[in-house]
Formats: structure tokens, sequence, C-alpha cells
């Protein structure tokens, strides 16, 4: 960009802002990235966190979004580095008996774990996997197949724990059900958690839940990759207060939720927006721990080493608990664990026979407890002996995880609350959600649609309306 200002100016190189990035620049605009960390990646960062040698993603680390986005399919991220290592199972879900369901690639393979909801399931499940790729589509992007859309559309509008109750008669399916509806960090009550339950069973099935070989920065250095390569630039350890401080450009777009765009944008947004904007809700937030292991969780249940994903909660009660626990402002004292074990398929993560392994729950939004003692209990529960082989770790609260990323508003990775209404009218009701009334001035966040994840459309779709409106 020598010689040349920028024809387009992205702030934030987290997986959204390096996919509008992208976006731009294969569009042949020249584009300039800050970031105000030292490392780009956002929530697709790895690090020594523990001990030397043991590399720990720092916020996610199993990737079922990135694996069906339509956004990553076009790009051909493997040419610049990545490696998705795909385990046996997708997910795993012990159970006190000693045993554990399984969210197989296989629908007929997960239904048989699922004794006398085999038949429900590949009922619920089938028509959904039949059209996963015109689905999946439909509902990470710009929705073009109505038919395939329609099939999953009344799901939006229950819950998980309606879904469970209707569908299923058995522990392990509602058991299996509740802990993929509460990624949602929606109680399993409320609208439309069971939507999130479905997604992530269907990307299980059609994509599988793949972990990054060498960590989830490999996500962030392929896209910087391919962005340079197209003649973009990316500046880090350049924090931005105020779009004062941002070289002219035809357009800017903002990696940053709608807090950060008011204290950016400032009096240049009309009041009405404003007030728009300062009515938008932020979730749960997380507590994370991180450990360096000297050997692999010794599992009860032998299945759970088939997954990179376990979930440790339980029952489909527990888990409703804990999770309605964070939504009222309480700490569970059972959480809803979300535990990654990508070592066990990716031995560049740590040492020879070590091991490193990611584990968070659910807490109130804004949250300074440190929750690793409940949620080492619960690991130990379904895997006696855990805690001796625990070398060092490392926690974040949710206030930790404010301070390491602002966009984790109070700790929400989800950049805003995903219930029925901020799940369609994202940061607020607008017919170019990611446009502001500022012309030129684009939100490209996990706060508009389709919301978190690490599968880069908020920022595509958001460089896409800039190109459309001449931006």
């Amino acid at each position: 960009m020598a010689g040349a200002g920028p024809e387009a100016v992205v702030v934030g190189a987290g997986p959204n802002g390096l996919a509008a990035a992208i976006t731009l620049g294969r569009a042949g605009r020249a584009v300039l990235v800050l970031e105000r960390a030292d490392t780009i990646g956002g929530g697709a960062r790895t690090a020594e966190l523990t001990l030397p040698g043991f590399r720990h993603d720092v916020c996610a680390a199993v990737h079922p979004l990135a694996a069906g986005s339509p956004f990553f399919r076009a790009l051909a991220l493997d040419a610049h580095g990545l490696d998705l290592v795909h385990p046996p199972s997708p997910l795993a879900h012990p159970l006190d008996d000693g045993t554990a369901v399984l969210l197989e690639r296989s629908v007929g393979a997960t239904a048989t774990g699922l004794g006398p909801d085999a038949r429900a399931y590949r009922t619920l499940m089938e028509p959904l996997v039949d059209a996963a790729t015109p689905l999946i589509d439909a509902l990470l992007g710009p929705p073009r197949h109505p038919i395939a859309l329609a099939r999953f559309g009344l799901s939006a509008l229950r819950s998980a724990a309606g879904l469970a109750r209707a569908r299923f008669e058995g522990p392990r399916a509602r058991a299996l059900f509740a802990g993929l509806a509460a990624h949602s960090m929606l109680p399993l009550e409320q609208s439309p958690s069971e939507a999130f339950g479905l997604v992530l069973a269907l990307l299980g099935h059609a994509c599988g839940w793949p972990v990054a070989r060498g960590g989830s920065q490999q996500i962030a250095d392929a896209m910087a990759s391919l962005l340079r390569g197209l003649g973009g630039e990316i500046v880090t350890g350049r924090p931005v207060a105020s779009l004062e401080e941002l070289p002219p450009a035809r357009c800017v777009l903002l990696d940053v939720t709608p807090r950060q765009l008011l204290a950016l944008a400032g009096r240049r947004l009309p009041e009405s927006y404003r007030r728009r904007l300062a009515r938008y809700r932020y979730g749960p937030g997380s507590c994370k721990v991180d450990w360096a292991l000297d050997g692999p969780i010794p599992w009860r249940a032998d299945a759970c080493r088939r997954a990179a994903t376990v979930h440790g909660g339980g029952t489909r009660e527990e888990i409703a608990a804990a999770e309605a626990a964070a939504t009222r402002g309480d700490h569970p004292e059972r959480p809803f664990v979300l535990l990654a074990q990508p070592s066990l398929f990716d031995p560049t993560r740590a040492p020879a026979g070590k091991h490193t392994v990611w584990g968070y729950c659910h807490v109130p939004n804004g949250s300074a407890v440190d929750m690793a003692e409940r949620i080492e209990r619960q690991v130990e529960r379904f895997a006696p002996g855990f805690r001796d082989r625990i070398l060092a770790r490392h926690v974040m609260t949710a206030t930790d995880l404010e301070r390491y990323n602002p966009n984790y508003v109070g700790g929400d990775i989800n950049g805003g609350l995903q219930d029925l209404w901020q799940l369609f009218a994202r940061p607020v009701a607008r017919l170019v959600p990611y446009a502001t009334p500022v012309r030129g001035l684009y939100l490209c966040s996990a706060s508009t649609p389709p919301g978190g994840g690490v599968h880069g459309m908020c920022g595509a779709r958001a460089a896409r309306a800039a190109l459309a409106a001449g931006d």
C-alpha cells in the first residue's frame, strides 16, 4: 500500500475483521487492518498460558462453525497452512453410570447409543442432514434457500426443554441435546435454545467438530496470509480510541460490539441510533481454565477419548439448572462444563506424553469469581484422578476475559445475548444490520448476524454490504 492510502479500513483482526478485509481485498480494494493487541486473532489465538511447550487456545478451541462456514469453504485456507483435524467423534457426553453418549458423524451411529430414542433422533435429524449444505448456507448466510430454511424455521420459536420433552423419553438423548443447546448461553426453557442445539448437532453430522492443528491461531494466521497475498496490510499494537484517528477511506468496518461503537463514533451517530445501541443486551459471561497435564484425562468412559469436545454436565435437569443459575445472576455449584482436549488428536500442542486441556462454564455477566475448583470437581466426577495429572493451570474469570478482549463485554464471548429478538435484530432492527446511519461506516463483529462463533460470516456479509452500497 506504499504511496497510497487505504480504500477501506478495518478495526480489529479477529476472524470477522479478517473476513471483512479479505472480502474487500478480493474485490480489488486496498485494505488496512488495525489491531490493538500485539497479535492478530481475536477469539482465535493460541499461547503458552501455563508452561513452556504447552500451547493453549486462549478462546475458541473447537470449530464446527469454521468447518461449515460457506465463507471459509470458498477460501481454501489449507493452501495457507490451515489443517483442521477431525477426531473420530465430534462430541462425548459422560454420565454418572460410567458410560458416555456420543455425537457421531453418522446419524444412525448416534441414534444407536440413545436407547429408546433412536428412532426419534433419526426422524429429527435425518431430514436436516439430507439438506445440510443449503441449510447451513441459509442459516449462516443470506437466506437464499427458503425451502431448506423452512424445514428448520419453527425451531427458532421453541426451547430446548420443550423439544427434549416432546421428542425424547430417555435420559441419554435428553442429556445430549441439553448440552448442545447450552452453547446458546440461554436458559434451556427459553427460545431459541432448541435452534442452537439442532445447528450444532447438524454441524457434527455434516461437517464435524474439528480442531486446528497447532492451535486456533492457525485460522487467523492462514486468513492473514491470504489477505497479505491480496495486498492487504495488517498493523498490530495499534489501538483506536476514536474514528478521528483513522486515515481517510471510502469505508470503515469495525469488528467491535455496540458499546465500543458508541465510544468510537461518538456524536457522529444520530441520537436515535445511539439510544438503540445503548439498549443492546449482553449475555452471561464465562470462566475459563486451561490445564497442563502429565497425561491424558483418565475418563471413566473410554468413549470420551474419541472426541476433542466433552460436555461435563450430567443430566438434562442438571444442565438446565446450571444455565438458569448463570442467567439469574448466581454461580452454579455444579456448572455445565464445556471441555476441549485437542492434544489427544494434535500432538503439536504439548511435549511428548503431556497434554493441554481447556474448559469453561457460564457465569453471570461481569463476574470476577474464580470457578476453577467447581469446574475441576465436575471433571473429576467423570474422570477420577484428573486432579492428580495437573501440572499447572491458568484461570480467566469473566472480567479477565473482557480485559483480554474488550469485545467480550462482561465475559460474554458471543458478542451479545442471542435470544429470539437479538438473534435477528442484531445489533438493532435495521434492513442492513451491518450499516450504520453514517455513510461508509459498518459494524462487522459477532454483534451482527449470524452472531458468535469462528465462521467469518459477520465480516464477510458486512463487507458485501459495503461493496453493494458502493462504499
